[in-house]
């Protein structure tokens, strides 16, 4: 795969300068750039901007909301490399933000592996700049709908050893797809890890405020991926086969929380599960 290195424009330039490479698609918001602006990055343009704040506008607790899935992947990666885990799967990674799976990982062990994999191709720009002297962490381009492909990618592979436990992420993804898809998906990630491996999810919900949530919605009707609320038990189902880890599925900022919950927001819930 050839790593690109830098953008101009709204083109994606390889090592060599070619310019013809993957067009950013700048000229519309993408569900990636509009969680960074949530976050507070930088990676985003003026459509997603737009798009960003619109949904602050109805719900200005939503950029709250997303700070604290990012504090449930801490949480959650925390947990898994201290059971032991040494390889990550990051499905959905989004852009690069202060506390990736990485440095959380690799902080605990620093011999864990991580892959990231996101669908947006400046993802792919700036994680790969991030992580140039970072010979245990890599960034892909993939579909949360091509899984399989994904698993059997050669650059993955290179990193990740699918006969030994692995945790993956489908962190604010899977309702970025219909039910087909994502329960496709959890079912392969489930075929083709091996036992004792994790499964980490956080998925957006209308459950937790049903008028705002329809309103909100609308954020993503000019991306490629228009959102998919769903409910708690739908989340719960996702874990059918695996064994759900206390407290089950519940609101983002309460699965094992390390601080007070007052004042917490309820847009998604989350849970981790294990495979036996």
């Amino acid at each position: 795969m050839t790593a690109y290195q830098f953008t101009g424009g709204d083109r994606m330039f390889d090592d060599r300068g070619n310019s013809d490479v993957t067009d950013l698609q700048t000229d519309r918001p993408h569900p990636a750039r509009i969680y960074d602006y949530w976050l507070g990055g930088k990676d985003n343009f003026p459509p997603d901007r737009a798009a960003a704040e619109h949904a602050i506008s109805i719900a200005p607790d939503i950029p709250q909301g997303a700070r604290e899935n990012r504090a449930f992947l801490r949480r959650a990666v925390r947990l898994c490399a201290e059971a032991g885990i040494r390889q990550f799967i990051d499905i959905g990674s989004g852009l690069p933000a202060r506390g990736n799976v990485h440095e959380v990982a690799q902080e605990i062990a620093p011999d864990s592996r991580v892959v990231y994999i996101d669908n947006d191709p400046i993802v792919l720009t700036h994680g790969r700049a991030l992580l140039a002297d970072n010979r245990t962490t890599t960034v892909l381009t993939g579909d949360l709908r091509d899984l399989d492909e994904l698993l059997d990618r050669p650059e993955l592979r290179d990193l990740i050893d699918l006969s030994q436990p692995v945790a993956v992420l489908l962190l604010a993804v899977l309702h970025f797809v219909g039910d087909e898809h994502a329960d496709a998906a959890v079912r392969a990630i489930h075929k083709r890890v091996a036992p004792g491996s994790y499964l980490l999810v956080s998925h957006s919900s209308s459950e937790g405020d049903p008028v705002r949530a329809a309103e909100v919605a609308k954020t993503w009707d000019n991306t490629a991926s228009k959102i998919h609320d769903r409910g708690r038990a739908d989340v719960v189902r996702y874990f059918d086969d695996w064994e759900l880890l206390e407290p089950g599925v519940d609101f983002v900022p309460l699965w094992r929380p390390d601080g007070p919950t007052e004042g917490s927001t309820r847009w998604m819930y989350a849970g981790v599960g294990r495979k036996a």
